[in-house]
């Protein structure tokens, strides 16, 4: 089957670093589905509107060319555990598509024609876009098992953002990084006071570090694209 991108996602992520392990953690990201010419239909998106979540299948597309592994190593498992590739969202597979549950907000009018306004996304700028399907109640499982991936995220951070910082960023933006960096944007096997990372967000370069469970913003500057 030979299939092609009917979209793709505007986000404020330029590179993977920073994005959320999986849609939904941080409700307050703001992106946008837009699609390509031949798709943008009103007609195609014809009731979607009745629908409070939808689901996208999406390409990992920085990880072409780079192959898969039967076994991965899983963040939550602190990186130090291997899994089997298909018990595991990792994006080293065989076909690199991954799958995200996001809250459609709306239906925006864009100058690229209708675009979906989507919350929670865990997705980079320019990810592929192959399908979309709403999200409907046979989806819902209560109290199905979720192996390795039960429960919270065990890594969060407080987070000292100074003010005089945090205002570098568009207002309608900050609550949203902030959120992000609460989640602790490190590697799991990455644990160093000393070390500076950097996160691109929403077109600006943040710089921090982590000591003791604060994460510490100590720069921001636009035109991100610095990325540790």
């Amino acid at each position: 089957m030979d299939i092609k991108p009917i979209a793709y996602v505007r986000s404020d992520f330029t590179g993977k670093f920073g994005i959320p392990r999986q849609s939904g953690v941080v409700p307050e990201l703001v992106a946008y589905v837009v699609f390509e010419p031949e798709y943008r239909s009103r007609e195609a998106l014809r009731g979607i509107e009745g629908f409070d979540y939808i689901w996208l299948i999406w390409e990992f597309s920085e990880n072409r060319g780079r192959g898969w592994s039967p076994t991965v190593r899983p963040p939550r498992l602190g990186g130090n555990v291997r899994q089997g590739v298909f018990a595991t969202r990792s994006p080293f597979r065989p076909n690199g598509l991954g799958l995200s549950s996001v809250k459609l907000d709306s239906v925006a009018d864009t100058p690229d024609g209708p675009a979906l306004r989507i919350l929670g996304a865990d997705l980079m700028d320019g990810t592929p876009v192959y399908d979309i399907k709403p999200y409907i109640e046979a989806d819902m499982h209560p109290g199905a098992r979720c192996g390795f991936a039960s429960g919270e995220w065990q890594r969060r951070l407080r987070v000292d953002f100074p003010a005089a910082l945090l205002e570098l960023l568009p207002e309608d933006r900050r609550a949203a990084c902030a959120a992000v960096l609460e989640q602790d944007p490190r590697p799991a096997y990455q644990d160093d006071p000393g070390r500076v990372y950097g996160l691109g967000f929403a077109g600006y370069n943040l710089r921090f570090t982590v000591d003791g469970g604060v994460l510490t913003v100590i720069e921001v500057e636009p035109d991100g694209g610095k990325e540790d």
